[in-house]
C-alpha cells in the first residue's frame, strides 16, 4: 500500500489529536463526592452543585486542569481514594486524627462542627446529656459515628447510608435525634421547618479536601489555589451563595 503525502499528513494529524486528547484526559483531576449533603454537594434539576462542587471547579480553573467527577457513597470515599480510584475527596469531610493515619488533607476551607437535630417542638432533648437511652440516626462513615461510639455509648445508634434518610428517621419518629454537620443541619432546618437544632454544637470541626499521602505536590497546588480564590473574592461569593 502506497501512502500519499495527503494521507500521511492526515495520519499525523489524527495521531496528534489522539495524543493531545489522551494528554488532556491524563491531566484531569479525579474528584469523588457523595452528592447528597446540601449545601456542600447535592443534585438540583439533574445537575451536581453545591459549595464543594463549585469550589473544586474554581480550583481546577486556577490550576488549568479539568475536573473529572465520581459519585459514590460516603463510606467508600476514603477506601476509594487509598485505592487510587480518584485523586481527591470533596464531600464535606472533616479533618480527624483517625483519617490522618491513612490520608492527608488540604488546608481547611470552612469551619463546621457536629450538632444534634430533633423534631421541631421536641422538648425532651435539650442538650447532650439528654441523649442517653435515645435512638440517634447517623450517616455511615461520617465523624458522627465514631464520635457517638466514644462519647455517648449509652445511646442506640441508627446508621443509614444517606444524609436524607438520617433526617427522615427523625421526622417520622423512628429516631429521637440525628447528629450531623452544622452547616447542613442549619440549611435543612431552615428550608424544611420539620427539624430543629439543639445548641450548643457538640464539637468544633474543620472541613478540608482529602488526598492520598503520595500527593504532596497536588496538596501544595490546592492550598495555593485556595489562597488565590480567597484573595480574588471567589471564595467569599461561594460562601455567601451557599452558606
Amino acid at each position: 500500500m502506497i501512502l500519499t503525502r495527503r494521507s500521511l499528513l492526515g495520519l499525523v494529524a489524527g495521531l496528534s489529536l489522539a495524543l493531545g486528547s489522551a494528554a488532556q484526559a491524563a491531566d484531569a483531576i479525579r474528584v469523588a463526592t457523595d452528592a447528597t449533603f446540601p449545601p456542600f454537594e447535592y443534585a438540583e434539576n439533574g445537575q451536581r452543585t453545591g459549595f464543594d462542587v463549585e469550589l473544586i471547579e474554581a480550583i481546577g480553573k486556577v490550576l488549568n486542569r479539568p475536573i473529572e467527577w465520581t459519585e459514590i457513597d460516603f463510606k467508600g470515599l476514603i477506601p476509594g481514594l487509598i485505592a487510587n480510584r480518584f485523586d481527591v475527596v470533596a464531600s464535606a469531610i472533616y479533618i480527624t486524627d483517625e483519617r490522618r493515619k491513612v490520608v492527608d488533607f488540604t488546608d481547611s476551607y470552612y469551619p463546621g462542627g457536629l450538632v444534634i437535630m430533633t423534631k421541631t417542638g421536641n422538648q425532651a432533648i435539650k442538650g447532650p446529656d439528654d441523649l442517653a437511652g435515645k435512638k440517634v440516626s447517623v450517616q455511615v462513615g461520617t465523624k458522627s459515628v465514631a464520635f457517638l461510639k466514644d462519647k455517648f455509648p449509652a445511646i442506640e445508634r441508627v446508621e443509614v447510608e444517606k444524609n436524607q434518610e438520617m433526617f427522615e428517621l427523625v421526622e417520622n419518629g423512628r429516631a429521637d435525634a440525628a447528629v450531623t454537620g452544622k452547616p447542613a443541619a442549619k440549611l435543612y432546618a431552615r428550608t424544611r421547618g420539620t427539624l430543629q437544632l439543639v445548641e450548643p454544637s457538640l464539637t468544633v470541626e474543620e472541613y478540608a479536601f482529602a488526598l492520598r499521602k503520595d500527593e504532596g505536590d497536588l496538596i501544595t497546588q490546592f492550598n495555593a489555589a485556595l489562597k488565590t480564590l480567597k484573595a480574588d473574592g471567589t471564595y467569599d461569593k461561594l460562601v455567601a451563595k451557599y452558606l
